[in-house]
């Protein structure tokens, strides 16, 4: 085996164990959402047994990240980001950023109907932009309508919930934040 795939292998252990410690996950709910096995997921993160093409792509599924960085793959040059996009909850949502953890941009599409909200709570902060259609926003007990060109912004720890109003598909732009992250936004000074 080349050096430098040995090197690259030799350092998945630790991307994992980072990995799992920034998503504040288990071993246990790891196993549970990969079908893997606890103790080999526990020698993958100690470097006492090497990844296979079959873990990492189950990982990189779980992680939601590419394989390029469980591995460490060095960067080609190549300005563009690939956009792969996924299937949530019947929604097509497109990644723009690629690191695992920071602020997580994405682009999303929601179909056109009527859907009877589920509001969720979980650790973080969000921005919307409605890029086209109308979407419908609740947040806490206040529910929203925002056409295109407007933007939201709240704590993911109220109560929540965002679809289509019904009339048609919406196409939006996200960020989330976790707790303790921040985006920085710049403006120009008034001098």
């Amino acid at each position: 085996m080349p050096t430098a795939i040995a090197a690259a292998l030799d350092q998945v252990g630790s991307r994992l164990k980072g990995l799992r410690a920034q998503r504040r996950m288990t071993l246990t709910g790891l196993a549970e959402i990969t079908g893997i096995s606890k103790s080999t997921l526990s020698r993958l993160e100690n470097g006492q047994r090497r990844p296979t093409l079959e873990i990492l792509l189950a990982l990189s599924l779980a992680y939601r990240v590419p394989l390029d960085d469980l591995v460490g793959a060095p960067e080609v040059g190549d300005p563009r980001i690939r956009l792969r996009p996924g299937l949530l909850k019947g929604r097509t949502v497109i990644p723009l950023t690629r690191q695992p953890d920071g602020v997580q941009a994405w682009k999303i599409v929601i179909p056109a109907g009527k859907a009877d909200p589920e509001p969720r709570v979980h650790d973080g902060h969000e921005w919307i932009y409605v890029l086209s259609g109308r979407m419908r926003l609740v947040v806490g007990r206040r529910d929203w309508t925002l056409d295109a060109g407007e933007v939201a912004e709240f704590d993911t720890q109220e109560p929540h919930w965002f679809g289509s109003t019904g009339d048609g598909p919406v196409e939006i732009l996200s960020i989330f934040a976790r707790p303790g992250e921040r985006m920085n936004v710049r403006t120009e000074s008034p001098c």
